[in-house]
């Protein structure tokens, strides 16, 4: 599959770089996406069957000071993309996140409820995809969350670092969410994209996490578990370790739309994570 793909170092990025050796990986040498124009531009010049964007401004807390790089990032590059995409008729395929929701209740969402951003990042995030959805074009939004990988900075890398320099940590234990590998992420791209070329794609937006729900404190402990670490971990509440951004509490996602329409089952993390870690020993 012969993809233009936005992204070059980020976790599901470099997770697509395997599955898709033919594909062009844009960085920010290539496309700045705080420059939305020089993305469409790359879109208006490329002889790919298919446009991937899987960069973002992720950084959830920085971007509460510095709101107008992560609008560009994460709002206006993704809909100059998604129009782009449109105006050759491209299918465009777009990463999103669960933060788009509010954290509301203990129901998963699906992905026509209410949105309801607590921060910065899920309001730009948000933007992005009006942004793609006015755009018109077969493009879909892929919502995601808690994503991991043995590429980048991410939760379960900290939580090895951490478990081998302490013998105790304080995990939060009142925000419930899917974790999500970012290699499981990339393989529902790219039979999402197969699809669309094929012409049995469908347009829209959808949830992917992985199954089975958990805390993070509940997360932690299962990365020790398979990684024969030792710490005791103490569940807190979110009040007991502010962060500039609020998370929601409440990131369980309805991913049975996209098992309907492209046949992509939710992945089970815990065989994800068991794959993150015999990477990380293989290379350390």
């Amino acid at each position: 599959m012969k993809a233009l793909v936005f992204g070059r170092t980020g976790q599901v990025a470099q997770e697509l770089a395997l599955l898709l050796p033919e594909a062009e990986f844009l960085g920010r040498d290539r496309a700045d996406l705080t420059d939305p124009a020089a993305c469409a531009d790359a879109i208006a010049a490329t002889d790919a069957a298919i446009v991937i964007n899987a960069a973002a401004y992720t950084a959830v807390d920085k971007a509460e000071s510095d709101a107008d790089t992560a609008r560009l990032v994460n709002g206006a590059a993704p809909a100059a993309m998604a129009r782009a995409a449109a105006a050759r008729d491209l299918p465009f395929l777009h990463v999103s996140t669960d933060y788009v929701f509010d954290g509301s209740g203990t129901a998963p969402w699906q992905a026509g409820d209410r949105t309801g951003p607590l921060g910065v990042y899920g309001q730009t995030k948000l933007e992005g995809e009006d942004g793609v959805r006015a755009a018109g074009g077969m493009a879909a939004i892929l919502r995601t969350s808690w994503v991991f990988s043995p590429f980048g900075n991410n939760f379960v890398k900290t939580m090895l670092r951490l478990g081998r320099e302490r013998d105790a940590l304080s995990i939060v234990a009142d925000q419930i969410g899917g974790p999500t590998p970012a290699g499981d992420i990339a393989a529902a791209l790219v039979a999402m994209g197969r699809q669309m070329l094929d012409g049995r794609g469908i347009a829209g937006t959808y949830h992917f996490a992985g199954t089975p729900d958990v805390s993070w404190a509940d997360f932690a402990r299962e990365i020790f578990r398979q990684a024969g670490l030792t710490p005791k971990v103490t569940d807190i509440r979110t009040v007991d370790y502010p962060t500039p951004a609020k998370r929601p509490a409440n990131s369980r996602l309805d991913c049975s739309a996209l098992t309907r329409d492209y046949g992509i089952a939710r992945p089970e993390w815990t065989k994800g994570l068991a794959r993150v870690l015999t990477i990380l020993e293989t290379t350390s």
